[in-house]
């Protein structure tokens, strides 16, 4: 009897669940906002519960799942109906780099550090932070990278020049503290480096936010707050 049971409700929930998705819409997974993830979260347990408690009739899991499902359509329609609703329900972009220059507030804001904006970086084929005039972090949490005009040249093989050696820019301050590893593997030094962040108008390591070296470039480094 509890396997059948089980085996009704998850038949009426699969069955319900896939025609409040289809009702919902098409968004792709990876544009959909913190709150839909929240909310597809929130449906999961809601069945898990349903599906496993044996005082629960299976109406119940299909008026949940209904309910749960008009008031997602419900908030979508508002926020596409008022716009001055919209931020609140779904959120605004942040500009996160401006001018080549990453902005520290909106990293705080959005509890976002150094590495995972790196890392964000790396997945849109940016390797330093020397070629970004804008980057955006959009609603859904993706970022958008406008690269600097120099950056988006037209490739070497439309011109049919040689190729040339490409070099990975190597981050070698993070939030003040120096990475003695990666900079023993760039070929420099503590006092080169020093004296380059002086160069720049700072006192020391501490005093910068993200540094990074590039062969053929040099040292890209920015402080706190700039």
């Amino acid at each position: 009897m509890d396997i059948l049971n089980i085996t009704i409700k998850l038949v009426v929930g699969f069955i319900s669940l896939f025609l409040v998705t289809r009702l919902l819409g098409k968004t792709q997974i990876k544009q959909i906002t913190p709150f839909d993830f929240v909310s597809a979260m929130v449906m999961g347990e809601l069945f898990g519960n349903i599906i496993y408690d044996r005082e629960v009739n299976v109406f119940y899991a299909v008026y949940a799942t209904a309910l749960w499902g008009v008031l997602i359509m419900g908030t979508d329609y508002i926020a596409q109906r008022f716009l001055k609703t919209r931020s609140f329900l779904e959120g605004n972009p942040d500009v996160i780099i401006r001018n080549g220059i990453i902005d520290q507030k909106v990293m705080k804001k959005n509890m976002l550090d150094i590495n995972t904006l790196l890392e964000m970086l790396r997945q849109k084929d940016v390797f330093t932070v020397g070629d970004v005039e804008y980057a955006i972090l959009e609603a859904s949490g993706t970022l958008s990278v406008l690269r600097k005009s120099e950056a988006q040249g037209v490739r070497r093989a439309d011109l049919e020049l040689p190729a040339r050696p490409v070099n990975l820019a190597t981050a070698i301050i993070i939030d003040g503290e120096l990475l003695w590893q990666d900079l023993e593997n760039t070929g420099l030094n503590v006092k080169d480096l020093q004296e380059e962040i002086k160069k720049k108008g700072y006192k020391d390591v501490k005093d910068i936010f993200y540094a990074e070296w590039m062969e053929g470039r040099g040292l890209l480094l920015q402080g706190y707050m700039d």
